[in-house]
């Protein structure tokens, strides 16, 4: 392998299939000659949320990962370290599955809710598979400096990416999500 997208953004090229990675944007948590590891960010599961705010009696944000083993929750952090049981992302920011620390990091206000983002399942790629689908145009690699992983950004993440981008990204950028509409 010569080279690793790990810490990269992968912006998925618009199509018409409409399944989860459609106008997804990714973080690359983890790629190597095994395969890839990442997370959507900007996939809000209003279910899943609904949930948590029963049962924490707070609001909690899920996001939907990615379509693989979506009964792992996986949480990104910013700050402090909660758990001796994490994956760095960079010098702000990173990532763990310990849930009972999380929660109680955030039950004794040692964490905010803000520090932190919630992820029902990932995106996984086996080995050459995410190389083949960036040479196929199904994924554009992207250096995002300043993100924050946390943030609520599920709105217009995916769009305000490709305008930045601009060219024919900008064109992306206001096509109809149903580009068969277009």
């Amino acid at each position: 392998m010569n080279y690793s997208y790990k810490g990269k953004i992968l912006i998925s090229t618009p199509d018409i299939s409409g399944d989860i990675f459609s106008r997804s944007v990714v973080l690359i948590v983890e790629h190597n000659e095994e395969g890839a590891f990442g997370l959507i960010l900007n996939k809000k599961n209003d279910n899943m949320s609904s949930k948590l705010l029963e049962l924490f009696g707070f609001q909690v944000a899920v996001y939907d990962g990615g379509p693989v083993e979506n009964d792992k929750t996986f949480f990104i952090c910013k700050g402090q370290k909660v758990s001796e049981e994490y994956l760095k992302i960079d010098d702000e920011f990173y990532l763990t599955e310990d849930i009972e620390n999380v929660v109680s990091f955030i039950l004794e206000h040692q964490m905010s809710v803000n520090d932190m983002k919630v992820f029902s399942g990932y995106s996984g790629w086996s080995a050459q598979q995410l190389e083949g689908e960036i040479l196929r145009k199904m994924w554009t690699p992207v250096d995002v400096y300043n993100l924050d992983y946390t943030s609520p950004n599920d709105q217009f993440l995916w769009k305000n990416i490709m305008q930045n981008l601009g060219g024919e990204y900008l064109l992306w950028a206001n096509a109809p999500e149903d580009v068969s509409m277009n």
